[in-house]
């Protein structure tokens, strides 16, 4: 099926849109307290003192901003700037808000703006993410106009899980985003709409939100952005036992990404794990495999790997599986505290299950219940003392739910081939 003819309800009402405010404080005390929080010492006071003088100079009226600073406030922020030493990428952005402090009427709003923005952007690469969504906030009070950027500040604070204040951000980039035409960031806004809620746990709004980033992205003809928002869709659809309509949005997501887009290795790994858990672990295998060139980060290939290891257990495959479950625990030591890490020594458990490998599956079991408690994960903690009671009794947690209809069968099938096809032809292009 292709991508843009699959088929979204469309809304039936008209909606009046105006531009609403967004939360811009969260539970701290004061803003920019989380800078404080993250960064000690000369850096972490340089970029508080220009992130509040940033917030100040925005706030203030044009013919306001000349009587803002003292004389000697450029001078006096330059010495300790100098005294700080920032990393490289912060000094001009950092040089850039200093004159602002002498020149506050010559300097202009999107020169603020850019400069928030890359204190942001490097505070995301440092994981920092409090201190980026600080900065990535001040872009957008800067730049109040701008739907692009109140759409970072949405991302981030979904990131952060700060759940209220990242939704006042994404419906605000909405209106934003109708008022002045700037449909791909309005499509994806919707998009963001739906991971939150996703996340949240409401599946029907995360339906109704990526239907609506669908439809926008197919009326605009962005294929990529209408890509992520299918892509998006299946997730949402696994988690809600939609095995058809999953089938279906993965194989919408593929048409519209194209064979070769960036985003195929993730969807096609996110497809194949889904696969694996409706017990296609045969179909799944070779798509899985055919992902791993694809990726380079240990962060990265741990995930499939877990992966592989769960589908070479349930085809009874002990070579797949041991060469899995090795690759898995040289990654390991490095990813304790990454958010993949429980759920790969979940499925490397169940996969040890499956081949009767007792003592490995309650090794990774145990392993994934400790990670999983420490990160306050209910869902890892529910299924990891799930797997250990079945190993103390050993029989295998996995049972194969392939049960589809033949042509859901077959639809499948042809699916992961052109998975497979589509990724070894991305690497030989390489």
């Amino acid at each position: 099926m292709q991508a843009r003819k699959f088929r979204v309800p469309q809304r039936k009402t008209q909606r009046r849109w105006r531009v609403p405010p967004a939360l811009k404080r969260g539970d701290e005390i004061f803003e920019g307290l989380g800078v404080l929080d993250e960064l000690t010492g000369e850096r972490g006071l340089v970029l508080w003192q220009s992130l509040r003088d940033a917030l100040l100079w925005a706030d203030a009226q044009e013919d306001e901003r000349a009587a803002l600073f003292s004389p000697d406030a450029e001078r006096t922020r330059m010495a300790m700037i100098l005294a700080s030493q920032p990393a490289p990428e912060l000094e001009e952005p950092l040089s850039v808000m200093a004159r602002m402090l002498g020149e506050p009427t010559r300097i202009s709003e999107e020169m603020v703006a850019l400069a928030c923005r890359r204190v942001s952007q490097w505070s995301d690469d440092e994981g920092l993410l409090a201190t980026s969504l600080a900065f990535a906030q001040a872009a957008a009070t800067v730049t109040p106009g701008d739907p692009a950027t109140a759409f970072a500040v949405g991302k981030l604070a979904r990131r952060r899980a700060e759940y209220a204040r990242a939704e006042t951000w994404f419906r605000r980039t909405i209106a934003l985003a109708r008022q002045v035409g700037d449909w791909a960031t309005y499509a994806q806004a919707f998009n963001g709409l739906g991971n939150l809620y996703r996340q949240r746990g409401n599946l029907p709004a995360a339906r109704r939100f990526l239907a609506r980033a669908v439809r926008a992205a197919q009326r605009n003809s962005l294929h990529a952005i209408e890509g992520a928002a299918l892509h998006d869709w299946f997730v949402v659809a696994t988690e809600g036992d939609r095995t058809e309509e999953a089938q279906q949005l993965a194989r919408a997501a593929f048409e519209a990404y194209g064979p070769h887009h960036p985003r195929i290795p993730m969807l096609a790994q996110d497809v194949a794990y889904w696969w694996t858990t409706q017990g296609y672990h045969g179909r799944a295998l070779p798509v899985l495999r055919s992902t791993l060139p694809h990726f380079t980060q240990p962060h990265e290939r741990l995930n499939p790997w877990g992966s592989i290891a769960r589908a070479a257990g349930g085809i009874g495959d002990r070579a797949a599986f041991r060469e899995a479950w090795d690759a898995c625990y040289d990654l390991l030591p490095s990813m304790t505290a990454h958010d993949v890490t429980a759920q790969t020594l979940l499925d490397m458990a169940l996969g040890a299950a499956s081949l009767g490998i007792w003592d490995k599956a309650e090794q990774a079991a145990r392993e994934a219940l400790e990670i999983g408690s420490q990160r306050q994960e209910g869902r890892i903690r529910l299924t990891a003392e799930a797997v250990l009671d079945s190993v103390r009794h050993h029989r295998s947690v996995e049972t194969n739910r392939a049960t589809a209809r033949p042509e859901m069968v077959e639809a499948g099938d042809s699916l992961a081939a052109e998975f497979v096809r589509s990724l070894q032809s991305g690497m030989a292009a390489v």
